[in-house]
C-alpha cells in the first residue's frame, strides 16, 4: 500500500520548506523545531489542570484531562508519557492527543512532562514515569480517579517509557497496572529488525534519527539491550498488562511494535494489534489534515476504555484489510 495521499501531503510540504535536519541541531534547537510542527486543532475537553507532583529528582509536571462527558466520580485513568525520542515533545505538543483520547476512552488522562536527555539521560525519564504512576495510586481519591482500573500509554518514545513502567512494575509487585496503551514504539535500541532498513530515509522518522536520539539518551559505555532501555529484550514478558499495539506501515520501528504484540501474545498476554499500513511514524500528532490519525486515536481511546471497563477482547487488526 502506497503513503496515505494526505501523508505524503506532509512529507513533501516538509521537504520543500528545506533548512537544517533536526539531526544537524542542538537539542535545544531540536526542541523549536518541534513545537514550530505543531498545527493547531482544537478538542473540546471536559476539563485540564496543570499541575506538578513529587519526582524522584525534583518535580514533574503534569496535566491532568476530565473528558467531556463524565460518567462516575472516580474514573479509570490513563498515565501518559509523550513522544519525541527522550529529547523533544512535552505537555503542548501532545496536548490535542491526550484530549482525544479522554473524550474516547471517557478515562482521566494525567500526561507527565519526564525529564529530557541528553541534559537528564537515562534512566532518569523512566524513574520520572515510573514514580507518575505511582503518584496517580497513591492519590487516586483526590484526583477523582479509580485507582484499580489504571493504564499507561505513549507513542514512540512514550511508548518505549509506557513498556518500562510496566515491567518496573511487574517487578516491584506495585502498582498494579491493568493495561497498556503502546503508539508505534521504540522497544530495540540495537535497531536489528527489517524496517529499521526499509524505512530508513523519506518517511519523517529516519534511521539516522533514532541515531541522534539514542546518542542523546543512552550515556556512554551502557547495555543497550537492558530491558529498561529496550523493552524488547525482557526475557519473559508473562504477567504483563493486556495491550493495544499500533504500528504505521512506513516506520522504521514498526517491525518493534509488530514484534512486541507477538512476543506478549506467546507470552500469555490479550493483545491487539492495529496496523496502519499507509501511515508514517508520529501519524497520532497528525489529527488536523490526517482522517486516518482521528480514526486511529479513536479507535485506540476506544480500545482504553473497553479494557478498563473489562471488556477487553483479544484480536489482531490490519487496517489494510479494514472494509
Amino acid at each position: 500500500m502506497a503513503v496515505d495521499p494526505q501523508v505524503r501531503k506532509l512529507l513533501d510540504g516538509l521537504e520543500a520548506v528545506g533548512g537544517p535536519r533536526y539531526i544537524e541541531m542542538s537539542a535545544e534547537d531540536g526542541r523549536q523545531w518541534f513545537s514550530d510542527l505543531r498545527r493547531p486543532y482544537e478538542v473540546p475537553i471536559g476539563h485540564v489542570a496543570d499541575r506538578e507532583i513529587p519526582g524522584p529528582e525534583g518535580e514533574i509536571p503534569v496535566r491532568l484531562y476530565t473528558p467531556v462527558e463524565v460518567t462516575a466520580d472516580a474514573l479509570p485513568a490513563l498515565v501518559y508519557f509523550h513522544g519525541g525520542g527522550w529529547v523533544v515533545g512535552d505537555l503542548e505538543s501532545h496536548d490535542p492527543v491526550c484530549r482525544a483520547l479522554a473524550n474516547a476512552s471517557g478515562c482521566k488522562v494525567i500526561s507527565v512532562d519526564y525529564r529530557l536527555a541528553p541534559e537528564h539521560p537515562w534512566p532518569a525519564a523512566p524513574d520520572d514515569s515510573f514514580a507518575a504512576v505511582q503518584w496517580v495510586v497513591a492519590n487516586a481519591d483526590s484526583i477523582g480517579v479509580d485507582g484499580q482500573r489504571i493504564a499507561v500509554g505513549g507513542d514512540s518514545a512514550g511508548g518505549n517509557l509506557a513498556a518500562a513502567v510496566t515491567l518496573r512494575a511487574r517487578a516491584a509487585q506495585s502498582p498494579y497496572i491493568s493495561f497498556q496503551l503502546l503508539i508505534y514504539p521504540a522497544l530495540d535500541a540495537s535497531m536489528s529488525l527489517p524496517s529499521i532498513g526499509e524505512n530508513s530515509e523519506g518517511y519523517f522518522l529516519e534511521k539516522a534519527g533514532m541515531d541522534w536520539f539514542y546518542g542523546h539518551y543512552i550515556p556512554a559505555g551502557t547495555d543497550e539491550k537492558d530491558p529498561d532501555i529496550s523493552p524488547m529484550f525482557c526475557d519473559d514478558l508473562a504477567g504483563l498488562p493486556s495491550a493495544y499495539i499500533v504500528t504505521a506501515g512506513y516506520d522504521p520501528l514498526r517491525d518493534e511494535g509488530r514484534d512486541y504484540a507477538d512476543r506478549l501474545k506467546n507470552a500469555g498476554v490479550p493483545v491487539t494489534y492495529a496496523n496502519y499500513p499507509g501511515m508514517v511514524h508520529g501519524f497520532f500528532g497528525f489529527q488536523a489534515t490526517v482522517d486516518a490519525a482521528r480514526e486511529a486515536v479513536q479507535d485506540a481511546g476506544q480500545a482504553i476504555g473497553k479494557a478498563l471497563n473489562r471488556k477487553m477482547t483479544v484480536e489482531a487488526v490490519d487496517r489494510g484489510r479494514r472494509t
